[in-house]
């Protein structure tokens, strides 16, 4: 494909994201299900007010945490990075509210990225922060990623990991995803969102709620990966597009879209002049031989 028509197609991407209305996501707080009852003020009690995802972008995870994988061996963070980018979620594994709306979320839209594929391009990584589940729990939630993922071999890039209430909470606070055990209601407050992870485990984005853009994944998994993977149309429209921490999400960076849309215009500009000038110097050619056949 030529680069020309690679920038066209980036141009084209960028113009119709930036006419569509945007989904603003504040940086707020965000607790799923019952997280006990809020005091007169309208205010969440005590440690909860501090559930939420709080970003640390470029923080370094870790690497010597211990959690426990699907088989029961305990293993440090480190050894489930792969060297390639990976999706990180905090759940657990029996949560059939929030959790799962968040893991179907991601399988919906890595089931509409065709050209990136677990285990290949990038890693799947879920830590349940209920340190009573057990490797058991996460290989049957492992059976739903393969029973939603349409393309089949999901389980070759995911990880699915049980660990102690201080290791799955220090990982956590690194993180930024902070969650409480409700007594009220016996149940966990938590937020729900997705961290995308460079090779070397640190944070590179975050992404909120329970719906998530595909493209906005795929940005993120090409941009983590430091241009290992992706197309180069993924690199042009990352040339466009930047990331929004406070949304989440990728938007047109106007002043690229128009300084690519000046370049191109005198580039035409340029060549169409180069074009006239061959012409007209063909045509006086011809004229000339013309003139001296007739002589």
């Amino acid at each position: 494909m030529k680069t020309s028509t690679l920038i066209a197609i980036a141009l084209l991407a960028a113009a119709s994201a930036a006419a569509q209305p945007g989904n603003p996501a504040a940086m707020r707080p965000m607790t799923g299900g019952m997280t006990g009852i809020p005091t007169a003020e309208g205010k969440l009690p005590g440690a909860l007010q501090e559930v939420g995802i709080k970003q640390n972008l470029d923080a370094q995870l870790p690497l010597d945490v211990s959690l426990v994988d699907m088989t029961g061996q305990r293993r440090p963070f480190r050894s489930f990075l792969r060297g390639k980018p990976v999706v990180l979620a905090f759940v657990y594994y029996e949560c059939r509210m929030l959790c799962n709306l968040t893991i179907n979320g991601m399988i919906r839209a890595l089931n509409a990225i065709p050209n990136l594929t677990p285990g290949d391009d990038f890693d799947i990584v879920a830590v349940s922060f209920d340190p009573s589940e057990t490797p058991a729990m996460a290989t049957r939630k492992l059976e739903e990623f393969q029973t939603r993922y349409r393309r089949g071999g999901i389980e070759r890039g995911t990880q699915l990991l049980t660990g102690t209430a201080q290791d799955v909470k220090r990982l956590a606070d690194a993180a930024g995803f902070h969650y409480e055990w409700d007594e009220h209601t016996k149940q966990w407050a938590h937020s729900s969102g997705l961290i995308l992870l460079t090779p070397e485990g640190k944070v590179s984005k975050y992404y909120y709620g329970v719906e998530f853009s595909a493209r906005d994944l795929r940005l993120g998994l090409v941009e983590a990966s430091q241009g290992r993977i992706g197309s180069p149309v993924d690199q042009l429209l990352l040339f466009c597009y930047h990331y929004d921490p406070a949304t989440g999400k990728y938007g047109a960076t106007v002043m690229t879209v128009l300084r690519i849309a000046a370049g191109l215009t005198v580039a035409s500009i340029i060549a169409f002049w180069i074009v006239c000038y061959f012409q007209n110097k063909r045509r006086k050619n011809h004229h000339g031989e013309r003139i001296a056949t007739v002589s």
